[in-house]
């Protein structure tokens, strides 16, 4: 069974930086399309990024130009570079398949506010 650990969330300014890291256990991570989603109270999760295993990347528009996703499949692990961060990208952020078949991790809280 895979397991997903989302760390690297923190609080950060407008306009700045962070990089989220998701570990996976398990030796089949690297055939997976992998995403990052992201939820607030209230509200659905939102796929905001994914990445093929051959490396092509889709980006929802909220967050195109902004977003970079990556992945290290020697290291089962996907990344989630965020720059220019808005407010409204206050969120927990979870990794999963482009499916959302795993089992979810606890995420990892992004707080974007001055």
């Amino acid at each position: 069974q895979v397991q997903l650990v989302e760390s690297g969330g923190g609080l950060v300014q407008p306009g700045g930086s962070l990089r989220l890291s998701c570990a996976a256990s398990g030796s089949i991570f690297s055939i997976y399309t992998m995403g990052w989603y992201r939820q607030v109270p209230g509200k659905q999760r939102e796929l905001v990024a994914t990445i093929t295993s051959g490396g092509r990347t889709n980006y929802a528009d909220s967050v195109k130009g902004r977003f970079t996703i990556s992945r290290d499949n020697a290291k089962n692990t996907v990344y989630l570079q965020m720059n220019s961060l808005k407010p409204e990208d206050t969120a927990v952020y979870y990794c999963n398949t482009g499916g959302g078949f795993l089992s979810w991790g606890q995420g990892t809280q992004v707080t974007v506010s001055s």
